[in-house]
């Protein structure tokens, strides 16, 4: 038949109006319509899983590349450590906390990590503008880091209002 896996199988069969009849012609396993049906189930469901774990992922992602970035931007600053020090902790904290919520003990804690990192976010944001505003960074680098960190922010204010919704 050239398919790699039963979900390949099913997907193709639930592509045909009378999917059962296409997987009996086929000679799959499938006692009854139920059973049809719950397969198809399953693979909504894993579909569903494989969407919000790529969310997690380019959460966590975006976060490390924002630090990445800051560890950069503060590594030939002189002067002033203790404000290079504080804003590297709070961008460096954002992606931290994210890491950590993936491995929550319940969704409370989940919720809990996510919303550290938000305000983590908020405080990254702070410091950007007292920078700016200090002359200590020019106003369209600290744009594109405001830009980059409300991003991140917006996607974990959306990640914490769907959490909560759920619970």
């Amino acid at each position: 038949r050239g398919m790699k896996s039963l979900r390949d199988e099913i997907r193709l069969a639930s592509e045909y109006k009378d999917g059962f009849n296409f997987i009996q012609a086929y000679g799959l396993d499938f006692i009854c319509a139920a059973d049809f049906i719950l397969a198809q189930a399953r693979i909504s469901l894993y579909n569903a899983l494989e969407v919000i774990a790529m969310a997690e992922n380019k959460l966590a992602d975006l976060s490390t590349d924002f630090a990445v970035k800051i560890l950069k931007l503060t590594d030939g600053m002189k002067g002033h450590y203790s404000l290079v020090n504080q804003l590297e902790r709070s961008a460096t904290s954002i992606g931290a906390n994210i890491r950590e919520a993936k491995y929550a003990h319940s969704k409370a804690d989940f919720t809990a990590k996510l919303q550290i990192a938000l305000k983590e976010c908020y405080e990254t944001e702070y410091w950007l503008e007292l920078m700016q505003k200090a002359d200590l960074l020019p106003e369209e680098t600290v744009k594109v880091y405001l830009h980059d960190c409300g991003s991140i922010r917006r996607m974990l204010i959306a990640s914490i209002n769907t959490t909560k919704s759920n619970q």
